[in-house]
């Protein structure tokens, strides 16, 4: 299986970026992981909505170039269908099942993702009602996909 996690921005945190190269180490017996960033557009303390929607739309429009017509796409959204991490290995289970091979994660930037993502979206998973910084949102994407595929291989996990 192909992981592919699509963000907007670029990791400047040395704690981040160790944390981060940590799980593509431990996910490298498992699947096969890609990460990838496209640039942030920056925004004022005080963006109109339309501004903002714009901004989400432009950073929409450069994650789509990296999404694949046969990826199964997962957006992140606080919106989303919140699951346990046995809900997500089944998700992640079934979809190789049913001869999926590329699943594509998103995580939109510091002001979410674009309308034009949303819809190409397969499914859309909520961590948490709780806004979290889009940088530790990897981290922790990273440790559920890890943890997803030990709970598949019937390794054992803390509950």
């Amino acid at each position: 299986m192909k992981i592919s996690i699509l963000t907007v921005g670029k990791i400047k945190e040395k704690y981040f970026k160790d944390a981060i190269a940590e799980y593509q180490k431990r996910l490298s017996r498992y699947c096969k992981l890609e990460m990838i960033e496209v640039t942030d557009e920056k925004t004022g303390e005080n963006s109109s909505e339309r501004e903002v929607f714009l901004l989400r739309e432009k950073e929409g429009v450069r994650l789509l170039k990296h999404i694949k017509e046969d990826a199964f796409v997962i957006t992140l959204e606080i919106s989303g269908k919140m699951c346990t991490s046995a809900d997500l290995a089944k998700k992640v289970s079934s979809l190789g099942v049913s001869g999926v091979s590329h699943i594509q994660f998103v995580i939109g930037g510091s002001v979410g993702l674009g309308e034009n993502v949303r819809k190409r979206g397969n499914f859309a998973l909520s961590f948490s009602k709780m806004t979290f910084p889009h940088q530790l949102m990897r981290v922790i994407l990273l440790e559920q996909i890890y943890r997803s595929y030990r709970i598949i291989s019937g390794e054992p996990y803390h509950k």
